[in-house]
């Protein structure tokens, strides 16, 4: 039963200064009653919602002093009636706190059912809970930034407007078949096709975004490559800030690709720094090309670091990267012989000259100059995938409403106004909605 209560830790099971329990249903107070002693003269069934109440927990075995809080539905997280238990964060407090809800009760709560409960009651959109979990597992300000806006539900709000539009469009059609005495299929067949070209733009539009939105929540992939020697290694070790890869005067040295993470103006980056690729009788050596050509298939930035005392790029690199947005970096700058030969930009890896400006063109380079990170962008495959498919249904109707009678276009309007509801999950199936509760930690 969806009322019922359950009850689960929100907090990390760790030592801490505070942890916190919650219990969601239809009677949590009663719970909390019996657990509970309120230090002031307002017992527990008085409790005023949204303040926080001190005093004494009962764990059976042993107590603890803590806070209380009380949220009344609907105005709650959940929509249900809720209350909190702001515990210390000893785990064997925590643990007997949980256990004796338990038993007064409540039932453990599954993966994501409080945020899975909030939907169901109308708190939130399926794409803004994606949100929710996204912000969560955030490693950067620009996951932070993507999940923010889906979880404030600005892309709902923009799906929700295409469906508007389509929803007019079926309301003239049927208009149409409703009063054929009217002679308005003329007009209608305007006014249809300006409302689902107006949709579709406004779907393209959202498509559009979704090459950034992915570099925003996966990070930018960027390959480190060129000769043998010419201080891959020690500019992978100089973005990163600590020493990531082994830093030697022997060429090969990398024999496997090495992975870096850092970020750039708020955006992740994770770098490669790849074997040198190079003809090689090592066995090992030869692996490590192999892996080197395959990073660099599936980067989003190539850097050809080039050593500046020796300024020959590698040629074979022209082939392997073909089309990829590449940067010619010479290293070395340091040297009393270092050159600058129609490069990028001259750094010097053991002094750190040039690495902040590298970082800076780097990211412009990725993502253009003038890239908006506070902009809203598409970042979930599954939004993808539902605007595509309501774009082709969109485009065959478009065709269809030119020269055949306009109920005929109804069909392929349905499917297109069904795929945008999955965004919000006013259509998704019921396995869709689990899988992605299942992303959830049990506490939230």
């Amino acid at each position: 039963m969806l009322n019922e209560n359950i009850s689960a830790i929100s907090t990390p099971l760790t030592a801490s200064g505070v942890a916190v329990i919650r219990i969601s249903g239809d009677s949590p107070l009663l719970i909390l009653e019996k657990m509970f002693t309120p230090q002031g003269k307002v017992k527990v069934k008085d409790f005023q919602p949204y303040r926080l109440y001190p005093g004494e927990f009962d764990g059976g075995s042993f107590k603890d002093y803590g806070l209380a809080v009380y949220f009344k539905a609907p105005n709650s997280y959940t929509g249900e009636e809720v209350v909190e238990i702001h515990c210390h964060g000893g785990v064997a407090i925590v643990k007997g706190l949980l256990q004796k809800t338990l038993e007064l009760g409540a039932r453990p709560a599954t993966r994501g059912e409080f945020t899975k409960r909030a939907f169901l009651n109308g708190k939130l959109s399926l794409s803004s809970a994606e949100g929710l979990i996204d912000m969560i597992n955030s490693e950067s300000v620009g996951e932070i930034k993507a999940g923010y806006s889906l979880y404030k539900e600005r892309l709902n709000a923009k799906t929700d407007a295409i469906l508007e539009k389509l929803t007019s469009a079926l309301a003239e059609i049927d208009a149409d078949i409703d009063f054929p005495e009217e002679d308005l299929e003329t007009l209608s067949r305007e006014k249809i096709g300006e409302l689902l070209t107006s949709a579709q733009e406004d779907i393209d539009g959202l498509l559009a975004t979704y090459k950034i939105g992915q570099k925003l929540t996966s990070g930018v992939k960027v390959a480190i490559c060129g000769k043998p020697n010419a201080g891959k290694s020690s500019v992978l070790n100089a973005l990163m800030g600590y020493d990531k890869a082994i830093v030697s005067s022997i060429a090969g040295t990398t024999r496997d690709v090495v992975e870096g993470t850092c970020e750039i103006n708020g955006l992740k980056f994770v770098f490669f720094d790849t074997a040198g690729i190079r003809e090689t009788g090592d066995e090992i050596e030869g692996i490590g090309v192999e892996r080197a050509k395959k990073t660099l298939n599936t980067s989003d930035l190539v850097l050809e670091i080039i050593d500046a005392s020796e300024p020959n790029p590698d040629d074979t690199l022209t082939e392997l990267i073909k089309d990829k947005p590449y940067l010619k970096i010479y290293n070395k700058s340091d040297l009393e012989n270092a050159k600058n030969m129609g490069c990028d930009l001259l750094v010097s890896a053991k002094t750190g000259e040039g690495i902040e400006k590298l970082k800076r063109l780097v990211f412009d380079k990725a993502l253009g100059a003038k890239i908006d990170l506070n902009g809203d962008f598409l970042t979930e495959e599954r939004h993808f995938y539902a605007l595509k498919k309501a774009g082709e249904k969109l485009s065959f109707a478009i065709n269809i409403i030119k020269d055949n009678p306009l109920d005929m276009a109804s069909i392929d309007i349905k499917e297109a106004w069904q795929a945008l509801g999955e965004i919000s999950g006013r259509s998704a199936t019921e396995e869709v909605i689990d899988e992605i509760f299942r992303k959830f930690c049990v506490g939230k």
